[in-house]
């Protein structure tokens, strides 16, 4: 598997990602880049709940020394 900066660099290159030790099913993170008319003025990271919900997320530090980042496909 992969580290948190393999996880960082894929959602800068657009993709989703994950991690194996996540209890929750379908809970992935991307890179939100805020366009013209948004509230936000810089890109951001948020997570897709397993219900579908979107949140904004911060890494802990388990999080960022993790190994088991994987790419949501």
């Amino acid at each position: 598997m992969n580290g948190f900066g393999w996880a960082i660099r894929r959602m800068e290159d657009g993709g989703k990602v994950t991690r194996a030790g996540w209890n929750g099913k379908n809970m992935w993170l991307a890179i939100m880049k805020p366009g013209i008319g948004s509230d936000m003025t810089l890109p951001y990271i948020f997570m897709c709940t397993g219900t579908g919900d979107s949140v904004p997320w911060l890494a802990s530090q388990t999080d960022m020394l993790a190994t088991d980042w994987g790419e949501v496909i």
